[in-house]
């Protein structure tokens, strides 16, 4: 993230393993049946790597949120002298992270690592300034000269017993390539002098090419030389993360980075999917009306990260932000946004480990809005439902999970199936080259239209990444749970089309990377799937030099290539045609074209149910999303959808987001709000067992006569524990003193309390 800053597939044989590993240890991360753990489960050791932080500095424990991991930041000297306090204090496991486009690196940059001048290798803009992320912080060209010295400073910390690595933010601005390193780059890679990135489609498309390959190149050899450092001087294997923003975070503010190919670098272990309120509240259109969605934004930003991952060995952390980087938003504000974005992380299932915060300095310690008179600390009550929630996302590895019907939720009757679940298998495909078409001259060779063109995108519409949001936003809108699985993919992994049953492609906003991805997905339009195909033939970007113009027969766009591999014309009209056992679906419009109007948005969402009924899959349109994950219930009631109407569920229910832990029996989500709930009637815990707590529960001892907890938690925070019992307690104790706000509830035999948080406590119930 700026100013600052897994999903393990395991094997059959993999899992097998950790399933028996359970038998003989207190707790398990990858149990494959329901009742092989107890739900919920908030004892979990450390070396699982679950929950993360990230901060610079010293150690505080007012914000120490008591991850599993973390992160301390940068690799100056002073980072080096306080790594035996975090990890003394801390009590997690202490990594590393730092910048790799950007950093504290003055000291390379003026000569004073290898005697040479390297300001050269900044990023330079089309005025000829240097892209800065701060003072004396240039965004980075990376050359080779940098990733020798990035390497030298990492292995004074593997020297200090550090084994793992967080490399972030590989960027490159799409607007910049004007600089000295990147001319001698451009030289190497294209045998060719530099062309200016702004002169044409095609010279803007190949230095963005070029600027991801050098950041694939950078993380493939400061991973590679560390890790054989590591191996050769101590024996200790190293793990190396990227964290990273979603690909369709970068393709909207202009950045280019490796996304995709980082599945192609061995030396990558994992990455942290950054997407916070930042990221997600970035402006778009939909029904003609330009504003922030941030949920839905959050559903696209972690649903590519998902897909892009999926199958893989690569683990993959999902990043919230309490805050963002702009400091100059209210708290309601970022509690509005935050639970957008914990909310659509949370229903994309495909993970379940959590970067919980980044800087948690800024949240605990931060007054917003900053600069203001009325500028406050974080509320008492919103300090204990982060805290609250950190922990619980230590249990989301649970192995029940399905999309639901309100009336699924305990329901007591038959539920028919006809309103069971939700729409799957349907995807929006996104290629890493959306990132190469976002700067000048993509306005002057595309074209700006009327704002009623169905052939031209706006101004406006090219700025925000419309035409990938117009395939988007209306299936979301009415509650369809759309996927977005990565183009570059469908080459990469056999069978990685497999999940879906109908696609939507478009090349007026990418280009795929080989024609070998036509085969792929002609044969999987062969075998029953429905092709949605919605270009207008008008891209500048299709004269970019690629394959499909490059070689003979040669072709006028990408897409005539694709619809001659499913045995039609190039220039083939709008309609409906079969091949072999399935369909494509051809729409000659801008993909902007739905975004203009609610009658456009009705337009695309009639075709996609059509090419779903023909697919076999029943398209099913609600204005929320509903999903069960093992004893918990995530909600989300959409606004700009098909009613207004409130989502109410009944039964007997903990509300994650109320500090108090309320239990509630009928529970309803208003248009436009979020919920995180635990089921009880899920619960298969025995008790005693804590249910939810913003304390992190290190031990529980069931005694004859008391029950002993101990816990840690950040200071000064106001804890709140629910903890499920055989029978009302006669007493509890907070370190010998009697808790706060005691309550009992004889239905669910369950206890709450609160004490004032000072680190450590031991808690005993007197039964």
């Amino acid at each position: 993230m700026k100013n600052i800053m897994n999903i393990s597939y395991a094997s059959n044989i993999s899992r097998l393993f950790l399933i028996a590993l359970f038998t003989s240890l207190s707790f398990s991360l990858y149990a494959e049946e329901p009742d092989v753990r107890p739900a919920p489960n908030l004892i979990t050791d450390r070396s699982l790597g679950l929950t993360s932080y990230q901060q610079a500095g010293k150690y505080d424990p007012r914000f120490d949120v008591k991850t599993d991991v973390v992160m301390v930041y940068g690799v100056s000297d002073e980072v080096l002298d306080s790594l035996p306090e975090w990890r003394q204090k801390s009590g997690s496991r202490v990594a590393i992270m730092t910048g790799i486009a950007w950093g504290g690196y003055v000291e390379y940059l003026n000569g004073d690592f290898d005697g040479v001048n390297h300001w050269d290798d900044s990023q330079v803009k089309a005025d000829n300034s240097q892209m800065l992320h701060g003072p004396q912080t240039p965004y980075l060209s990376p050359s080779v000269a940098f990733t020798d010295y990035l390497s030298a400073r990492l292995r004074k910390l593997i020297d200090a017993g550090i084994d793992e690595i967080y490399l972030e933010e590989p960027e490159f601005w799409a607007f910049t390539g004007f600089g000295d390193s990147f001319k001698r780059e451009w030289k190497i890679f294209y045998n060719e002098d530099w062309i200016r990135p702004d002169s044409s489609c095609d010279a803007q498309y190949r230095a963005s090419k070029l600027k991801q390959h050098l950041y694939r190149r950078a993380l493939d050899r400061v991973a590679t030389s560390l890790k054989e450092y590591s191996l050769k001087t101590y024996n200790r294997p190293l793990k190396i993360y990227v964290a990273t923003h979603s690909l369709v975070s970068y393709a909207q503010i202009q950045m280019v980075s490796p996304e995709s190919a980082l599945l192609d670098l061995p030396g990558i272990d994992g990455i942290i999917v950054q997407t916070w309120t930042g990221t997600a509240r970035f402006g778009n259109f939909y029904n003609g009306k330009f504003g922030e969605r941030t949920f839905e934004v959050g559903m696209l930003e972690y649903g590519v990260m998902q897909e892009m991952t999926r199958g893989t060995q690569k683990r993959v952390y999902y990043l919230n932000d309490p805050v963002e980087d702009n400091p100059g938003y209210d708290w309601n504000d970022y509690k509005r946004n935050y639970l957008c974005t914990l909310v659509s992380s949370l229903l994309r299932s495909g993970s379940y480990y959590y970067e919980v915060a980044p800087w948690p300095s800024r949240v605990f310690l931060g007054a917003y809005p900053s600069g203001s008179p009325d500028a406050s600390r974080i509320p008492k009550d919103y300090a204990t439902t982060l805290s609250l929630v950190f922990q619980q996302l230590r249990d989301m590895n649970q192995p029940d999970v399905e999309w639901l019907d309100k009336s699924q939720v305990n329901s007591k009757v038959s539920v028919d199936d006809a309103v069971k679940g939700a729409t799957e298998g349907i995807g929006v495909l996104l290629a890493d080259s959306s990132m190469y078409q976002r700067a000048n001259p993509t306005d002057t060779e595309c074209g700006t239209a009327e704002p009623n063109d169905p052939l031209l995108p706006s101004y406006n519409e090219l700025r925000s990444l419309t035409d990938f949001t117009g395939l988007t936003f209306p299936l979301i809108k009415h509650g369809v749970p759309v996927d977005v699985p990565v183009l570059d993919n469908v080459t990469r992994y056999p069978g990685y089309l497999d999940p879906y049953k109908v696609l939507v492609l478009s090349y007026d906003y990418q280009k795929p990377s080989s024609p070998g991805i036509h085969a792929v997905l002609a044969d999987w339009v062969s075998r029953g799937g429905s092709l949605i195909f919605v270009d207008s033939r008008k891209d500048g970007y299709n004269n970019a030099r690629d394959w499909w113009n490059s070689s003979k027969p040669s072709y006028k766009t990408p897409g005539d290539h694709l619809l001659t591999s499913v045995g039609l014309q190039p220039d083939q009209a709008s309609g409906k045609y079969s091949f072999g056992s399935g369909h494509v679906y051809v729409e000659r419009k801008r993909p902007s074209y739905f975004s203009r109007s609610s009658e456009n948005a009705d337009e695309y969402r009639k075709l996609v149910a059509e090419a779903s009924l023909e697919a076999g899959v029943k398209f099913i349109e609600r204005n929320y999303f509903l999903k069960k994950r093992g004893p918990y219930l995530l909600a989300a009631t959409l606004e700009e959808s098909i009613s207004d109407a409130p989502l109410t569920l009944n039964g007997s229910f903990v509300n994650l987001f109320d500090p108090n832990l309320t239990i509630q029996n009928e529970v309803t989500v208003n248009c436009g709000e979020r919920a995180w709930l635990l089921d009880l009637d899920q619960v298969t815990a025995k008790a005693p067992t804590v249910l939810a707590s913003s304390c992190r529960i290190e031990s529980l001892n069931n005694k004859e006569e008391d029950v002993i907890v101990e816990t840690t938690s950040p200071s000064g925070i106001c804890a709140s524990t629910l903890i499920k019992l055989e029978s009302q307690p006669s007493a509890i104790l907070v370190d010998g003193a009697p808790a706060e706000n005691v309550r009992w509830d004889e239905i669910s035999k369950t206890l709450f309390f609160q004490f004032q948080s000072t680190g450590n406590a031991t808690l005993t119930i007197k039964k």
